[in-house]
């Protein structure tokens, strides 16, 4: 969700810049790289580290929640898309592709977010507070394809974290790779990953390469559904 459907990581980079603030330490950009895609309380750990804060002093109950009412608010003045992002949702849509949004994001905040994407565009959505691992764990997709009542392995990820990217391989789906992260390299190569600028102009054609490819790797093939 946050920067594969919705440009909303400058948003997520204010309230990480004002909690590292909070805590007395720089929000520099090998810090927040580290912290994109991950879990809320994944990121808070690394500030809290990066700041030399001792883990018995840590509060990362009271920092979560900060950071999530932070957000909210910043959320509440509206979400822009991704490029290309909604014209994927609507291609998916016309050839009945059933789609599952998985996030680390927790309920509260994806919900505000669905007002913009639609939710009725996704079969299912799994949320960061929903999975007993978070992503780069692969549990958040492996329980989005249980719920679809599909193989992960005839699934296409798509996403533009390391974290996220790294989920979606080891849940064994074809792991489609976009934007600049993946373009620069900070996103490692894995097998079973393509990789694109953006979502403009995707096709099923190239949904189904992915897949194909994905399959090749593992020894099988089969088109998308």
């Amino acid at each position: 969700m946050d920067g594969t459907l919705l440009d909303t990581e400058p948003l997520w980079d204010i309230a990480m810049v004002e909690l590292a603030a909070r805590h007395g330490v720089e929000m520099d950009a090998q810090l927040r790289a580290s912290t994109l895609g991950n879990s809320s309380y994944d990121a808070i750990s690394k500030v809290l580290i990066a700041a030399g804060i001792p883990e018995a002093d840590w509060d990362i109950d009271a920092d979560h929640a900060w950071s999530n009412a932070r957000v909210h608010g910043l959320f509440g003045d509206g979400l822009p898309w991704r490029p290309g992002a909604q014209q994927t949702l609507d291609l998916l849509g016309e050839h009945d592709v059933p789609l599952a949004l998985v996030t680390n994001t927790v309920r509260e905040l994806t919900d505000v977010a669905l007002k913009t994407l639609g939710g009725h565009r996704f079969t299912v959505t799994v949320c960061g507070d929903e999975v007993t691992a978070a992503k780069p764990a692969p549990e958040p997709y492996l329980r989005a394809a249980a719920l679809l009542g599909v193989d992960p392995t005839n699934c296409v990820v798509i996403e533009d974290s390391p974290a996220g990217a790294r989920a979606g391989h080891d849940a064994g789906a074809a792991t489609l790779v976009v934007g600049e992260e993946a373009l620069s390299g900070r996103i490692p190569p894995l097998a079973r990953q393509t990789r694109r600028a953006d979502l403009v102009g995707l096709t099923m054609a190239d949904l189904s390469a992915a897949l194909q490819a994905s399959h090749a790797k593992m020894g099988t093939r089969e088109d998308l559904r």
